[in-house]
């Protein structure tokens, strides 16, 4: 009897801080230090906020992992426009962690990594560090470069892997789970077939031109 509740013991303190009861979170690193304060690995029995964290700042409080699945509502979301509507995707919380965790699981299989460092090393390249706005002098707009903000380059990481994924998924044999798992392997590994990490480039090319 002992040893059964010195097992149980043991099960419950491995299951400890794994998200989904799949994957751990301490030993997740952040390389990129304007982003550690901005990327949330808090351990959570629910990743579901339930829109809780709507002050100012708020979105630092959401965990990485749900701040993807909310970005999978709205895969097609380009600006102020839907693009399209798509079947597999109409808001639900539930199927958009299904998709996501079924592209972990891939992930894990093509990799034999952590799949969640693979997400954080995927933001951490698809975070543009300046891009341009636009500012207008004597009745005329000039673009100009910026810095941008922590807080809005994982945003725009977060926003463009979302992206990247549906493009190599609509009307494609590739699943959504499929396109998201290649998606965050290529941009975590620098490559060019990732939208997200191209998407960078090509923003800071645009602020390096407008200086």
């Amino acid at each position: 009897m002992e040893q059964e509740i010195i097992q149980e013991k043991n099960r419950k303190e491995s299951d400890e801080n794994k998200i989904f009861k799949l994957y751990s979170l301490n030993d997740i690193i952040v390389v990129d230090l304007g982003l550690k304060n901005v990327i949330n690995l808090d351990y959570k029995l629910l990743l579901k906020s339930h829109g809780r964290n709507g002050q100012r700042f708020g979105k630092t409080e959401v965990n990485i992992i749900e701040r993807l699945i909310n970005y999978l509502g709205v895969p097609g979301h380009r600006g102020k426009k839907h693009k399209v509507c798509t079947s597999w995707s109409a808001g639900k919380y539930n199927k958009n962690a299904t998709i996501v965790l079924e592209a972990f699981k891939l992930i894990n299989e093509k990799t034999g990594k952590n799949p969640i460092q693979v997400l954080v090393s995927a933001v951490e390249k698809a975070a543009p560090r300046d891009e341009i706005t636009t500012i207008q002098y004597g009745g005329a707009r000039y673009p100009q470069a910026v810095d941008c903000a922590p807080y809005r380059r994982v945003s725009i990481a977060l926003r463009n892997i979302v992206h990247g994924s549906y493009d190599k998924s609509f009307n494609k044999k590739k699943t959504i789970a499929e396109a998201l798992a290649d998606e965050l392997i290529a941009t975590s590994n620098e490559s060019g077939d990732g939208f997200a990490y191209g998407k960078r480039n090509e923003i800071e090319k645009q602020a390096d031109g407008a200086r």
